[in-house]
C-alpha cells in the first residue's frame, strides 16, 4: 500500500513500509519525483497536479498497486474528472457544430437576444462564431483580422451575463486594443462600459482597483501582458472574490505563444480562476504547431486538450518536416475548440493594388544611394573572416542604411543600434552631403507623395501614409500639413512601462480624430509597428500609401487590413499605392513582400497558419542581403 498526499502544491508518494516497487520508483523518477531525504517519500514539485495526479492514479490502477488518497488528492482528482468531462462535452459539441449536426434549439433564443439587446446587428458569420463560443464554453476565435472578433465576444458576454453565468469581462492584450474594446462595448451593447484600465500608472492606485466586491465590480477590465506579468497574483485574488465571475479574454493571443515565457506564465496562472475563457488571434500558430500548446492550456487549464504524448508526437513530426502528420494530430486534439472565419467569408469589396508609382531619384539622393551600395559591395568582399554573429549585425546594419537611402537620405547621419561601420568612400564627402541634405533638395518620393495626397484629397478621400522611420514620418507630416491638409502622426518607439498607457491613449485620440468624417484630420502618417494590429481605419479611409517598405511581410499584411475590414469595407474597395524609386533596391523589397504575401495568404486561410509573425523579422533582411550581395565575386 502506498499513500498519495498533496500539500502546498507538492505531491508525495509514501510507501506504507519498506521501499517503493522498483518499477514504480523508476516511473516516478521519469515524471520528476525526487527522494525526500527526511522520509521515505518521493516528492514532485512544480508540476500541474491536475494533470499529474490522474496520470499517476491511472498508472497505479493499471499496475495493480494498492493506494490510498488523502483529502487534498481526492479533491484534485474530483476536480480533474469534472474538468475532463466538461472538455469532452466541449469537444463533442464543437465537432458537431462544425459538422452542422449540433442540436440548434438554443440558437433561436440567442438570435432573439441579439435582436432585442444588441445595438449592432451581427453578420451571419459572426452569429456562427458567437454560437460556437457560447456552446463550447471555452474556445478560440482565429478569424482573420477585420472579421469582428471583438463584436462576437461582446455579444456572448452580454448573453452570459443575462443568464447569470458571468459578471464582468477581463481582457488582457496589447495596449493598442484598449480603445477598441471600450468603443466596441458601447457600439455593440448600447451603453458605455464601467471600465478600469489596469495598466501602467501609479502601482498603488492601479492595485487598489483590484479591491472590489459584487456591488462595486465594473463591466470591463483592461490590462496589458506587461502589467499582468507584474500583477498576476492580484488578478488571481480578484478572480476568486466571492460572488464575482469573470469572463477572461486574451486578445492578440499570439503574444503568449512562447513556452515558458513570462507573459504566458502570468496568463496561465490566472486562467484557471476565470468562469469563462476565450482567446482571440487571426494568426494562431505564428512559427510552429507547438505555438498552440499555451493557447489551449489557457482555455482548459485543468484539463489541457493536447495531452503530453500528443505534444511530443507533434514536435517530433515537425522536426522531421512531416507537417501534414503534425497538423492532423493537432486538429484531432483542438479542431472542435476553435472557429475561424476566412477572408473570403467576409463579403468585403475587393482590395485594389495599384501599379507602383515609379519615381526618379534626385541628384544628391542618388549620389548617396550609389555611394552606400558601392561601399556595401566592397565591404561584402571582406566578410569571409568575420564571425557569424558579427556578420549578422553588419548585414542587418547595411540593409537598414540602404533602406534609409530609399526613405530619406538625411537618415544616414543617424545612429543604428549595434552598427558602427563607416559606409562613406574616402573620395566622396558623403558625410557633408548627408549633414546638409535638407538644404540641397527634397526627396523625389516626397514630391510624388504630395501630388498623390493632393489628388486623393481633391476626391474627398482620407489617406493613411505608411513609413518605417521616425524622422521620415515627421518630415511627411510636416510637409503634408504645409499644404493645408490636416495631418497627424503615430509612430511606435518602444515606450517604458510607465509611459506606455499614456502613449496609447494619445494614439487612440489621434485615431478617433482621424476616423471622424468631419474632424479636419484627413491624413494619418503612421509606422506599421505602431498601427499594424488592433487598429481600425476603414470606416472613413480606403486609401493607403506606402512611402517606404521593409522586408517584414507580416507587418505589411497586417497593415493592409487596417482599411479593409467588416463594418465599412463591404461596398467600397480599398486602394493601395506604393512609391518606388527606379533602379534601386525598392524593386527587390516590393517583389519580396509580394511573393511572401501571396504565399502567406494561401496559408493563412487554412486551419493552421504557420508563418513568422515577429514584428521585426531580421531573417528576411538577411535573406535579401544574401540575394543582393552574396555573390560579389561572380
Amino acid at each position: 500500500m502506498i499513500t498519495l498526499s498533496a500539500k502546498h502544491g507538492h505531491l508525495s508518494v509514501t510507501p506504507e513500509k519498506g521501499a517503493l516497487p522498483a518499477r514504480l520508483a523508476s516511473q516516478l523518477a521519469y515524471w520528476g519525483f525526487l527522494l525526500d531525504t527526511e522520509s521515505t517519500a518521493l516528492v514532485c514539485a512544480d508540476r500541474d497536479l491536475g494533470d499529474l495526479i490522474p496520470k499517476l492514479v491511472r498508472y497505479l490502477s493499471r499496475e495493480n498497486i494498492a493506494y490510498d488518497l488523502d483529502e487534498d488528492v481526492q479533491s484534485v482528482l474530483v476536480s480533474s474528472q469534472v474538468a475532463s468531462s466538461a472538455l469532452g462535452v466541449a469537444l463533442d459539441t464543437g465537432r458537431l457544430f462544425k459538422e452542422g449536426s449540433v442540436d440548434s434549439s438554443g440558437a433561436g433564443e440567442f438570435r432573439e437576444y441579439l435582436a432585442t439587446h444588441l445595438v449592432r446587428p451581427l453578420k451571419p458569420h459572426q452569429i456562427k462564431a458567437a454560437l460556437h463560443l457560447l456552446w463550447t464554453r471555452n474556445s478560440a476565435n482565429f478569424s482573420v483580422p477585420g472579421s469582428g472578433k471583438t463584436t462576437v465576444v461582446l455579444s456572448v458576454f452580454g448573453r452570459l451575463r443575462q443568464l447569470g453565468e458571468v459578471d464582468a469581462l477581463f481582457v488582457v492584450g496589447p495596449p493598442a486594443c484598449f480603445g477598441p474594446w471600450q468603443t466596441e462595448y458601447c457600439e455593440v451593447l448600447g451603453r458605455e462600459a464601467s471600465c478600469d484600465i489596469l495598466a501602467g500608472g501609479d502601482i498603488d492606485t492601479r492595485r487598489s482597483k483590484y479591491l472590489v466586491n459584487r456591488e462595486t465590480v465594473g463591466d470591463l477590465y483592461l490590462t496589458s501582458f506587461q502589467t499582468l506579468q507584474r500583477d498576476w497574483k492580484h488578478v488571481q485574488v480578484l478572480f476568486q472574490r466571492q460572488g464575482i465571475r469573470f469572463f477572461l479574454v486574451v486578445d492578440e493571443a499570439h503574444y503568449i505563444k512562447q513556452l515558458d515565457g513570462a507573459w504566458a506564465h502570468a496568463v496561465l496562472n490566472v486562467a484557471r480562476h476565470a468562469a469563462r475563457r476565450c482567446i482571440l488571434t487571426g494568426t494562431p500558430f505564428p512559427q510552429q504547431y507547438a505555438d498552440a500548446f499555451n493557447l489551449f492550456d489557457v482555455l482548459w487549464p485543468q484539463q489541457p486538450p493536447i495531452p503530453s504524448a500528443t505534444r511530443n508526437k507533434i514536435e517530433w513530426h515537425t522536426q522531421r518536416n512531416e507537417l501534414g502528420m503534425a497538423a492532423n494530430l493537432l486538429d484531432g486534439a483542438i479542431g472542435p475548440l476553435f472557429y475561424r472565419v476566412r477572408k473570403e467569408d467576409l463579403g468585403l469589396a475587393p482590395q485594389v493594388f495599384h501599379d507602383p508609382v515609379l519615381v526618379e531619384m534626385k541628384h544628391h539622393e542618388r549620389r548617396a544611394y550609389d555611394a552606400v551600395i558601392g561601399r556595401v559591395r566592397e565591404l561584402s568582399e571582406l566578410d569571409s573572416h568575420k564571425t557569424v554573429d558579427l556578420l549578422f549585425r553588419l548585414k542587418r546594419g547595411r540593409m537598414i542604411r540602404l533602406r534609409q537611402c530609399l526613405s530619406y537620405a538625411a537618415l544616414l547621419g543617424s545612429a543604428v543600434d549595434e552598427y558602427e561601420e563607416q559606409l562613406a568612400a574616402e573620395d566622396l564627402p558623403l558625410s557633408e552631403l548627408i549633414a546638409g541634405y535638407d538644404k540641397l533638395e527634397t526627396p523625389g518620393k516626397l514630391d510624388a507623395l504630395l501630388r498623390l495626397v493632393g489628388e486623393l484629397r481633391e476626391q474627398g478621400e482620407k489617406v493613411v501614409v505608411w513609413s518605417n522611420f521616425v524622422r521620415t514620418l515627421e518630415l511627411l507630416r510636416d510637409k503634408i500639413a504645409l499644404l493645408g491638409h490636416g495631418a497627424r502622426l503615430i509612430y511606435g518607439r518602444t515606450p517604458t512601462h510607465q509611459t506606455h498607457l499614456r502613449d496609447e491613449l494619445t494614439r487612440e485620440e489621434i485615431i478617433r480624430e482621424f476616423c471622424h468624417p468631419r474632424s479636419g484630420v484627413d491624413v494619418l502618417v503612421a509606422n506599421p509597428a505602431a498601427c499594424a494590429e488592433s487598429i481600425s481605419l476603414h470606416k472613413t479611409c480606403s486609401h493607403a500609401v506606402y512611402y517606404d517598405l521593409s522586408y517584414n511581410c507580416a507587418q505589411y499584411l497586417q497593415s493592409l487590413d487596417r482599411i479593409h475590414r467588416v463594418g465599412g469595407s463591404e461596398n467600397k474597395p480599398s486602394h493601395y499605392h506604393v512609391l518606388q524609386y527606379e533602379d534601386t533596391m525598392d524593386g527587390d523589397i516590393l517583389a519580396s513582400i509580394q511573393k511572401k504575401a501571396a504565399r502567406m495568404s494561401a496559408i493563412v486561410d487554412k486551419h493552421y497558419a504557420v508563418y513568422s509573425l515577429d514584428m521585426f523579422t531580421e531573417d528576411e533582411e538577411q535573406e535579401a542581403y544574401e540575394r543582393l550581395f552574396g555573390h560579389v565575386d561572380e
